[in-house]
């Protein structure tokens, strides 16, 4: 270890975990990527969503931020799926609050991901719900790629609180519509970063107010309604500009062009390919 590193250790040290986490060991070794990537659900263009394959895929080729979505089961367990039922993704219909992890475990929740692409179970093999704990787990193994949690219920405590024990805030952030929902992350954990869902049609001016009264750090928009002039309001602000979902190549060329510097997708190795084509 160098002597500057060691004072730059030493110092981060003072400052607290998020910091050392950061700056890292002077190094890129342990720095978090920042490109503006985020790969919804994990990469779930190429993996059934939400499952551990999709997130080890995400970060694999690159993106800085997975995003999943997180219930709380009957059991009390923080399980990461989109859905309040398993219907849509699985091989039988079970009410995710109402059912424990041990009866949601026996869903495959790789059957319509299968399904739709016509593969085969060798191609590609059963999956069980995973535990947001699995994931955050999986996720501190490295540091180049952390984890957006969107609440699709009343969860936020719980959480933060596993996100706490695990000493994982530097790696992770919080995105959903739920002004309430996030607003409890900010109150509970004030370092880390919201990324406020927002709708096509939503007032913006307003959103931005409460955005800065809440200390948010993103608007993330439905790409349907930005408007490059939307996106220079929110880069005024102080805020991160962000489009979801998005997987069409010349959409994103737009979004990037208009000065979005975030985007949601299931496709993150395609929108990396058009990213260093737009960089600032």
């Amino acid at each position: 270890m160098t002597k500057l590193t060691f004072i730059l250790f030493a110092f981060c040290s003072l400052l607290g975990p998020t910091a050392r986490t950061t700056v890292a060991d002077a190094g890129s070794e342990t720095r978090f990527l920042q490109n503006g990537v985020t790969a919804h659900r994990g990469n779930s263009g190429a993996h059934p969503e939400n499952t551990m394959p999709a997130f080890r895929s995400g970060v694999a080729v690159g993106a800085d931020w997975i995003e999943l979505d997180i219930f709380l089961t009957k059991d009390g367990q923080l399980v990461v799926t989109h859905d309040k039922t398993t219907q849509r993704v699985g091989d039988k219909n079970l009410d995710v609050a109402n059912s424990t992890f041990e009866e949601l475990k026996t869903v495959d929740v790789a059957t319509d991901f299968r399904k739709r692409h016509q593969l085969s179970k060798e191609e590609c093999p059963p999956q069980e719900m995973p535990l947001l704990e699995e994931v955050l787990k999986m996720i501190k193994q490295q540091h180049k790629t952390r984890v957006s949690i969107q609440p699709k219920a009343d969860c936020v405590k719980e959480s933060v609180a596993l996100v706490k024990r695990l000493n994982m805030e530097p790696w992770v952030g919080f995105n959903d519509g739920n002004l309430n929902y996030m607003s409890q992350v900010k109150q509970l954990a004030p370092t880390i970063p919201v990324f406020w869902d927002r709708g096509a049609d939503t007032d913006l001016d307003a959103d931005i107010k409460i955005a800065k009264q809440r200390g948010f750090e993103a608007l993330v928009l439905n790409y349907k309604g930005i408007t490059p002039e939307k996106v220079q309001k929110i880069k005024a602000a102080g805020l991160e500009p962000g489009a979801w979902t998005v997987n069409d190549p010349a959409l994103m060329q737009k979004l990037l062009q208009q000065g979005i510097e975030r985007i949601y997708t299931d496709d993150p190795s395609l929108l990396l390919q058009l990213k260093p084509h737009h960089s600032d």
